[in-house]
């Protein structure tokens, strides 16, 4: 007799749904920090400097997390992750309407605390649901994204000219979203709720662990994945600004984007069931160089939307798989620590490629920093199609 296993449970949906709202966030600081930056400093080439430190603040924030976490437990963390992201929105909303461009860059550092937790949610999924249903619950609560992608583009758009600050509204709005997710996360039950005394060094080393092939594969694939996506998504709102568009044309390029990140994740985990990760991840790469050819094919509306749609999905597709890849090759007494050293390299990635969006589009153009793309891209293909030869080694699909 086979049994068979819920996947839709309760837990799942309220940490989807707070997915959802980091997702808000995060893709709201995405679309307008650049652009706040860039009104606040007369120097173009740092206009992103404020989500480079966003990104920063959440790689230095990983390891105390992992501590966090460690005493408080999963829900304690959360909640009080989601209290900084209310205060750190209040302190970019000052900073608007007081014209700061260093206390933009310092409420935006503050906000990546929340982000370093935030980013941690794919890793609950697993924990709420059967062992057999892991790939679709990461996959579903990744999907939870979906409501960040329509929300903050839209919330943006609708929000900008609100008050005689720009963006002053949006601000706001990430305020409301913080306070509801505090309220959803007290309803959700972790199964490692509250611990207290227990050391972080159990398991294998951490050098151990990080030098299994199967591990740096995943984690070349999750932090390149994630540095390509955001070089392209942090420099598009400039760029778009450069070629003479409407924020509202942005906004609607950047849902587009996020709803291909998101979308997939209803059915990425079967995929992932089906075929296994490093099939998955292989799609993702090619899905970038497509992504690449198009942008580089011209600059009207319609190659915005088709090119930053198909990264969202190549992202979506690299993503899930190496987070299921990472979760095969380390023990649940290792996961604070491994779980914030691959956040750190996931975070590390993205403040290069925020700052570096910022400047190469300034000084370069567009065009330039598609061609700087490749680089990363073919990493993570060469190291995919080594892995995939020598799959048999390591037990993988």
């Amino acid at each position: 007799m086979t049994t068979s296993f819920r996947l839709l449970n309760k837990n799942i949906l309220l940490l989807t749904i707070c997915q959802g709202l980091y997702l808000t966030n995060n893709v709201t600081f995405l679309a307008i920090n650049g652009l706040v930056g860039f009104t606040l400093t007369p120097i173009p080439w740092i206009a992103t400097l404020p989500l480079m430190a966003y990104v920063f603040g959440a790689a230095i924030s990983t390891i105390i997390v992992a501590k966090v976490q460690e005493k408080y437990g999963r829900k304690r963390s959360f909640q009080f992750a989601l209290l900084i992201a209310v205060i750190a929105a209040l302190i970019c909303a000052y900073a608007a309407y007081s014209k700061s461009f260093t206390l933009l860059i310092i409420g935006t550092a503050v906000a990546g605390y929340y982000s370093a937790n935030g980013l941690l949610y794919r890793f609950v999924a697993p924990e709420l649901t059967h062992p057999s249903l892991k790939e679709k619950a990461v996959s579903l609560v990744l999907a939870g994204g979906l409501m960040g992608g329509i929300l903050g583009p839209n919330f943006s758009s609708w929000t900008k000219d609100l008050f005689d600050t720009q963006f002053l509204g949006a601000y706001l709005i990430l305020t409301i979203a913080g306070i509801l997710g505090i309220f959803m996360m007290q309803w959700i039950d972790f199964p490692d709720d509250y611990r207290t005394n227990k050391s972080s060094d159990t398991g294998r080393p951490l050098r151990e662990i990080i030098m299994q092939p199967v591990f740096i594969v995943a984690l070349i694939g999750t932090s390149l994945g994630y540095g390509v996506m955001n070089l392209m998504m942090a420099g598009t709102p400039l760029a778009m600004q450069v070629c003479g568009f409407t924020f509202a044309s942005t906004a609607q390029v950047l849902q587009y984007h996020v709803i291909g990140m998101f979308a997939p994740g209803f059915f990425t985990g079967h995929l992932i069931k089906r075929f296994g990760p490093l099939m998955i991840m292989g799609i993702g790469a090619s899905l970038n160089f497509i992504s690449l050819f198009i942008m580089l094919s011209g600059s009207d509306l319609m190659h915005f939307i088709a090119a930053l749609f198909l990264l969202g999905v190549a992202w979506n597709f690299l993503f899930n798989g190496s987070t299921i890849l990472a979760i095969s090759v380390f023990k649940p007494e290792e996961k604070n620590k491994v779980e914030a050293t691959i956040n750190f390299c996931v975070f590390g990635t993205m403040a290069v490629s925020s700052f570096s969006s910022g400047a190469l589009v300034t000084t370069q153009g567009w065009q330039f920093l598609n061609i700087g793309t490749l680089v990363p891209t073919v990493i993570v293909s060469c190291a995919l199609v080594w892995l995939y030869l020598n799959r048999a080694r390591f037990s993988l699909k």
